[in-house]
């Protein structure tokens, strides 16, 4: 494509090693305190941008932390088979999507995406994972430069799929009116 240019930037992702992970949870505990308002002040791990997989009787835990949102119903539907039991391909999906539930805000419905634990030196799933079956890895990718979505434009085209733009304009209006008569 014409005026784009590639540059080179440090990537950063969590490699999961499912053999090591004991299904304690302490990845979703952490991931939610940090992400609480104010940060530490509560702990709900549906507000997580990390969850566990579990099949206990099996003793099978797969960490699956939230990618990016995407518009699209996803066309993939296979089905995977580990020691028996049947999958759904969704359930190792990192993507934040229409269709499905997991890594959308429980209150306002928004979608959440893992941000590494912003500010920090790593995530702090990683630090916090005993059995180091999560671990940081970096590494140098050429990319092309794309304009980033802002997170409020984010979370309002994930609402408009979701009501629908005339819904939100309505809403605006009445809350602006509600707004001005107090």
């Amino acid at each position: 494509m014409a005026g784009k240019t590639k540059e080179k930037k440090i990537v950063k992702t969590i490699k999961i090693d499912v053999d090591k992970c004991n299904g304690c949870r302490a990845c979703e505990v952490i991931c939610s305190a940090f992400h609480a308002s104010p940060k530490y002040s509560s702990n709900n791990p549906a507000r997580s941008r990390i969850r566990i997989i579990r099949e206990p009787l099996r003793d099978i835990y797969v960490p699956v932390y939230a990618g990016e949102y995407t518009m699209a119903e996803c066309a993939g539907r296979d089905k995977y088979t580990i020691d028996g039991k049947e999958y759904d391909e969704c359930s190792f999906c990192r993507a934040s999507c229409p269709s499905r539930e997991e890594f959308k805000e429980p209150d306002s419905g928004l979608p959440l995406k893992c941000d590494m634990c912003e500010g920090e030196d790593e995530p702090l799933c990683v630090k916090w994972c005993l059995v180091d079956a999560l671990t940081l890895e970096e590494r140098e990718e050429e990319v092309e430069e794309q304009e980033e979505m802002e997170d409020l434009e984010l979370g309002l085209e994930s609402l408009a799929d979701k009501f629908g733009i005339q819904t939100m304009m309505d809403t605006l209006a009445r809350m602006s009116k509600d707004d001005k008569s107090k």
